[in-house]
């Protein structure tokens, strides 16, 4: 039953973009679609896999300035566990390949949310520090999966530069979005999925530093981020 379970919600995700396709055609490039797509999207696919989502933190999330969000990234399954977090004007960074995804990817591009070829990392870090600009000029915030691959529910992995960097040069405060660790285990003979609780840690601001201070502010956010993972586990036992 599990397996059914998570065979209609990723089968969910390409019908509903294609329902919001006509919004992205009306608004192309508006990030507020992507807050629209990302809650309907988590919600939805939490539905139907029967998912709970204790959230703790919430009001740390900036609503009224932008920010560059950090959250550690396990599971394809994420969008449905933080998709609905987004901010007002949010955008994601994703890798190229996302966009050849059947109407995901198309509304990906027509949302403004920035995309990286891995493949050519100096690019990917020219790009990721010219999105500053975005963020003090059109108000964006911006979120990233700063260990770049998922990690499986296997720890915090290390991470890349680029989020810092943007945030740094724009002066922008760091919001951490931690989720408990998880492996996509059903419960019972309905299959629902086990809870995935999450934390939203206080935003660390950037303002005055430089790339200097990047690499212990890059040790600061980890630190934070695997205390709060653990301290979920704890909680309720998803290690």
């Amino acid at each position: 039953m599990s397996q059914v379970r998570k065979i209609l919600a990723w089968l969910s995700v390409p019908v509903v973009c294609l329902a919001m396709m006509l919004l992205y055609l009306l608004r192309p490039f508006n990030p507020d679609n992507n807050r629209i797509l990302g809650w309907v999207v988590a919600r939805i696919g939490r539905c139907i896999l029967g998912m709970k989502r204790p959230l703790y933190g919430a009001e740390n999330m900036p609503k009224d300035r932008p920010t560059v969000i950090i959250a550690n990234h396990q599971q394809n399954d994420d969008l449905f566990v933080m998709g609905d977090l987004l901010p007002p004007r949010g955008v994601a960074v994703g890798k190229s390949s996302l966009v050849w995804v059947p109407f995901f990817g198309q509304v990906f591009w027509l949302g403004g949310n920035i995309i990286l070829n891995r493949g050519r990392a100096a690019k990917a870090v020219a790009t990721m520090q010219a999105t500053s600009d975005a963020i003090n000029r059109e108000r964006k915030s911006i979120w990233v999966f700063p260990e770049g691959t998922r990690s499986r529910g296997r720890g915090l992995g290390s991470f890349k530069k680029g989020a810092f960097h943007m945030a740094v040069a724009a002066g922008a405060p760091i919001t951490m979005v931690c989720a408990g660790e998880y492996h996509g285990k059903s419960r019972g003979w309905t299959g629902r999925r086990e809870p995935v609780p999450l934390r939203i840690l206080p935003p660390v601001e950037t303002q005055g530093m430089t790339s200097e201070d990047i690499p212990e502010l890059m040790h600061r956010c980890r630190q934070q981020m695997e205390e709060a993972i653990a301290d979920l586990a704890l909680t309720h036992g998803t290690a």
